[in-house]
């Protein structure tokens, strides 16, 4: 049998980093949300390595990138289901909300705290709003 010279977990990684990182960008453009914004939903990434996958120079994204970037194309898919116009679905993102989970403020609020737990409960508070996983 012949020796694989890259692990399949990393190639999978590799292979998966360019459209996540194109998803999160586009998803971003939609959200309107600020270079700052943007890194530290990608996990406090040093602005160098934002800009550099930015224009394109993506490479092999680590496990908590992936993992958060999966969350937020999540709550967006959840949000274009939940709302009817695409308008109103990606306002909601930066909308005070009443919720106790969001206190008052809104779920990027929540979200910008930087840790990948509380991008899962603003999905997971999602997927509840619209009746479980799908």
């Amino acid at each position: 049998m012949p020796k694989l010279d890259i692990d399949p977990i990393t190639a999978h990684k590799r292979d998966l980093s360019a459209p996540a990182l194109r998803t999160f960008f586009n998803i971003a453009q939609h959200w309107h949300l600020s270079n700052a914004e943007q890194m530290t939903l990608l996990g406090h990434i040093p602005e160098s390595t934002f800009f550099k996958w930015k224009k394109g120079s993506f490479g092999k994204l680590p496990h908590d990138t992936l993992e958060r970037i999966s969350y937020l194309i999540g709550i967006y898919k959840a949000l274009q289901i939940l709302l009817p116009h695409t308008h109103s679905a990606d306002a909601w993102i930066k909308k005070k909300n009443a919720a106790p989970l969001f206190n008052c403020g809104s779920a990027l609020d929540r979200m910008l705290s930087g840790n990948v737990s509380d991008i899962y409960i603003v999905r997971q508070y999602l997927d509840a709003q619209r009746g479980g996983w799908a």
